[in-house]
């Protein structure tokens, strides 16, 4: 009697813990709100991108999603907050290299390995400018120049993207250099117009309309090839300088997020960022959804390729513990 009861009760236990396993499995992913955590102010660029990146996401997917700003320590907060939440794909957070200069400094609770690329949704190409009004006509005079003596570079923070990529090709290219941080890349811009500096890294979405005009000269392009508005802009790889700067947006999980709901959110995000809606929005920034917006595995490289060149150049400039 104890036998058939214990029997009895097994598989009742049994097939109780099968029925779960099969509920689990075939849960609805997603079926609640999603939340965005940035780790700037709201109104900024990196919540503008979010937003925008949202309207057609929403639809995707069939759930709300809402931007949360965790601000600190240049991401390191927003990290800090995305370890309190569950690996399940509702906690998505927005990236910039900001995120991943802070983890090669050590100032944040994680590390590289702790980051899952799951879309890319801006990729904003470096521009070397000088005035149009300056001696410099061509990449060969500027580098030049910067043989005989250190000239007055702009860049919006020590350490930061310009400052990185400047770092590259200065070490590329065997010049001098002196890094004037300026605070934002609309400041470069305008110390550049003003002539307090002689050259300066800015975005294509800060210097496009300057480079257009003819205000400012653009010697190259740090990207992998030339850009579909600015063909007469050659690129450093092809002036024989292998460097490569952006200012690159888009959305990781945390490692141990089910691979299968990475690949949902990041289907999603990559359709909803081909809609005309956020290829405008990409426009009226000079960029193009073919070189901004890519999925999971793409963006899940370039992460990690981005966080190698970081070390080692913030390395060379002193600036890891």
């Amino acid at each position: 009697m104890n036998i058939s009861r214990f029997m009895t009760g097994l598989a009742l236990m049994l097939g109780a813990m099968t029925f779960g396993t099969i509920g689990f499995a075939q849960e609805k992913f997603p079926d609640k709100p999603i939340e965005v955590v940035i780790h700037s102010k709201y109104g900024g660029g990196t919540d503008v991108t979010a937003r925008m990146m949202m309207i057609r996401t929403r639809k995707e997917l069939d759930v709300d999603m809402s931007v949360t700003s965790q601000r600190g320590g240049s991401g390191a907060k927003a990290h800090q907050y995305a370890l309190g939440k569950p690996r399940d794909g509702y906690t998505v957070l927005a990236l910039t290299q900001t995120h991943l200069y802070t983890i090669a400094r050590g100032k944040s609770p994680i590390t590289i390995d702790d980051i899952v690329g799951v879309a890319r949704a801006m990729d904003d190409p470096t521009f070397i400018a000088v005035s149009a009004a300056g001696p410099y006509m061509t990449l060969n005079d500027l580098i030049a120049a910067s043989k005989d003596k250190a000239l007055n570079w702009g860049v919006a923070q020590i350490g930061g993207t310009e400052h990185i990529g400047l770092a590259q090709f200065a070490k590329a290219a065997g010049i001098n250099f002196k890094a004037v941080p300026f605070g934002s890349g609309a400041q470069m811009v305008q110390a550049l117009m003003s002539g307090a500096i002689d050259a300066t890294l800015p975005n294509v979405s800060e210097a496009g309309p300057q480079v257009a005009d003819g205000t400012f000269r653009a010697l190259a392009v740090l990207s992998e090839q030339r850009l579909k508005d600015f063909p007469d802009v050659a690129t450093a790889i092809e002036n024989g300088y292998q460097v490569k700067t952006s200012t690159t947006r888009g959305y990781w999980v945390l490692k141990g997020t089910p691979e299968d709901r990475i690949q949902i959110l990041s289907d999603a995000m990559v359709k909803a960022m081909h809609n005309e809606i956020f290829v405008n929005y990409l426009k009226s920034s000079g960029l193009s959804v073919e070189d901004s917006v890519a999925g999971h595995e793409v963006w899940d490289q370039q992460i990690r390729e981005e966080y190698a060149a970081a070390v080692q150049s913030l390395g060379e400039l002193g600036l890891l513990k």
